[in-house]
């Protein structure tokens, strides 16, 4: 299963993802200078869309052995990835003037590219497959 390069790219995906569920995603300072903190577990379409996430990359990562189901899988994964990375976008473009936003905020973006880069590779093994195996019948045939 780890043999292959985008199940690499699909296990770094999926820990960045999961690392969100422990991470600060801002971080307010009061008038007085007290800190308020915003975990992204604490608001629900995050969470929502981490679980969503997580449950595609477990999905794309187990079918490593139908590379065409892995590749769409991949794709709908980074979809998603792009979605929850506008999501936080938007977040961000209403509160830049009240809030400290980490870096973590940019995860879903390296993860949709990771899932992406993963889909291309599934589908480069499938078409080596199939152009071997589309050259043994040729052989055999003859």
């Amino acid at each position: 299963m780890w043999q292959r390069i985008q199940t690499l790219y699909l296990g770094v995906s999926t820990a960045l993802i999961f690392s969100m569920f422990f991470c600060i995603f801002a971080t307010i300072i009061g008038p007085d200078g007290a800190e308020v903190t915003i975990a992204y577990r604490e608001k629900l379409p995050y969470l929502t869309l981490m679980v969503m996430l997580i449950t595609a990359h477990i999905a794309a990562t187990a079918s490593f052995k139908t590379f065409f189901l892995q590749a769409r899988v991949s794709i709908i994964a980074g979809l998603l990835a792009f979605g929850f990375q506008i999501w936080i976008g938007i977040d961000i473009l209403r509160n830049l003037d009240d809030m400290t936003f980490s870096i973590t905020a940019l995860f879903p973006l390296a993860a949709g590219v990771l899932d992406f880069m993963a889909a291309k590779r599934s589908m480069v093994d499938e078409m080596t497959v199939q152009a071997v195996k589309t050259t043994r019948r040729i052989r055999k045939n003859r």
